[in-house]
């Protein structure tokens, strides 16, 4: 039997798992479908990542602690709940945001974490170690930077674009391409009858594609979304986020340079004191950082810091 750690990052459509030895020998490092993930309620998310551990985790072996990132926990109440409930079934853990992995992950104690991907937030520590959180609430109504919001923006560029009578400059195309349609009435159908995270998200890559093209317009979406996520920053820095390092991650900044740079160029120039790193490893690396805090502290508290 051994003694482990498990590392979670519970995302919009996946779930990272590490397994981890307490001399740091990783055993486990698999990604699982999170389509069906709710952080809401607590008790319910926490058998769904139990049940999940025990997939990952050998028979026989023995979970010391579970450090989590939770989409969904955008409250330090919420994350502590659902610490509660973790730890109710058998898993002391702590648990935090899934932004919240990044600057631990990272190898970092204090820092802004920024994740564009499926959706968009940014989190932080104050001087006094209160979590903060801005952005994040929801692809329908924001998270400008992540997948289907980009989709979601440049839909509307291209459609008003074209009702200006302006001709097409390859976004309203490509985006018509990337849905399997020939139309802009077409293409509008398609994105109003399936609104869902799932239909939107992968189109992204049509909108960088069409700037990398030449595309004007796809080229201001990109780079409102590169403002919006620098927005986020500032907005904790001026709420006492403390660090000198913003951490990005996520499927959308992590693969596309353009939107990287943009954003960086942007906090630079608001916040020179502020570098952008991105995030080199697996997000989940985070929680195997908590955990391995846990595990090391003694304690049978819960944690959301």
């Amino acid at each position: 039997m051994t003694d482990v750690i498990v590392g979670l990052d519970a995302g919009g459509t996946k779930l990272g798992v590490r397994v981890v030895s307490l001399d740091g020998s990783r055993i486990a490092d698999v990604s699982l479908p999170a389509e069906d993930w709710s952080a809401s309620p607590a008790g319910d998310a926490a058998r769904w990542l139990v049940e999940r551990i025990r997939r990952v985790v050998a028979p026989g072996d023995q979970v010391v602690a579970v450090g989590v990132g939770a989409q969904g926990c955008d409250t330090v109440e919420h994350c502590h709940e659902l610490a509660h409930e973790l730890t109710a079934l058998g898993y002391r853990s702590a648990v935090v945001n899934d932004a919240a992995l990044l600057v631990p992950a990272a190898g970092l104690e204090t820092g802004i974490g920024v994740i564009a991907g499926t959706g968009s937030i940014a989190v932080g520590q104050d001087a006094s170690g209160e979590t903060l959180f801005t952005g994040g609430w929801g692809w329908v109504i924001g998270d400008e930077g992540g997948a289907p919001a980009i989709v979601r923006e440049a839909t509307i560029a291209a459609l008003a674009a074209r009702d200006d009578g302006l001709p097409d400059d390859g976004l309203l195309s490509g985006l018509q391409q990337a849905f399997g349609v020939d139309s802009a009435p077409s293409l509008a159908r398609a994105v109003n009858d399936t609104p869902t995270p799932e239909n939107w998200g992968p189109r992204a890559i049509a909108v960088f594609a069409a700037a990398d093209a030449g595309s004007a317009l796809a080229t201001a979406v990109i780079d409102r979304a590169a403002e919006h996520l620098a927005a986020l920053v500032g907005q904790l820095v001026r709420r006492g986020a403390v660090g000198d390092s913003v951490v990005a991650a996520g499927s959308v900044i992590a693969n596309q340079p353009r939107l990287l740079a943009a954003f960086s160029a942007r906090v630079a120039a608001a916040h020179p004191s502020l570098g952008v790193v991105l995030l080199e490893d697996a997000p989940v690396a985070g929680g195997v950082e908590l955990a391995r805090r846990l595990a090391a502290s003694g304690t049978h508290g819960t944690s959301a810091d």
